[in-house]
């Protein structure tokens, strides 16, 4: 694939994650620390390269995986597996998220 429409690809799915966040270019740019909305409008259009540094801050900017703008399929993590290794939670808050997980995954 031709780096310009890799740069496209990206731009294009930045757009799709910023549109569905229901963010302006400009608040995007602010988010990520450009001083003006043309540098967002750029990378959404494949004009300007983004470095890695830069797709990672946007990526948390539009809280997605930059996996997922980079269009790489991810895999998706089990929710009980990822509560039982997060260690920072503890035993009665982790029953707690998980009743509450099986709850609302079983409401009818």
């Amino acid at each position: 694939m031709k780096n310009d429409t890799k740069h496209s690809l990206i731009g294009n799915r930045i757009k799709e994650a910023r549109e569905e966040a229901g963010l302006l270019q400009s608040d995007l740019a602010e988010e990520v620390g450009f001083a003006s909305p043309t540098a967002i409008s750029l990378i959404e259009s494949g004009e300007r390269k983004v470095n890695a540094e830069v797709l990672s801050n946007i990526a948390d900017a539009l809280h997605v995986d930059v996996n997922t703008l980079l269009g790489k399929e991810t895999e998706k993590v089990d929710f009980m597996y990822a509560l039982r290794a997060d260690k920072d939670l503890s035993s009665d808050d982790k029953k707690k998220m998980e009743d509450f997980y099986h709850l609302f995954k079983n409401r009818k």
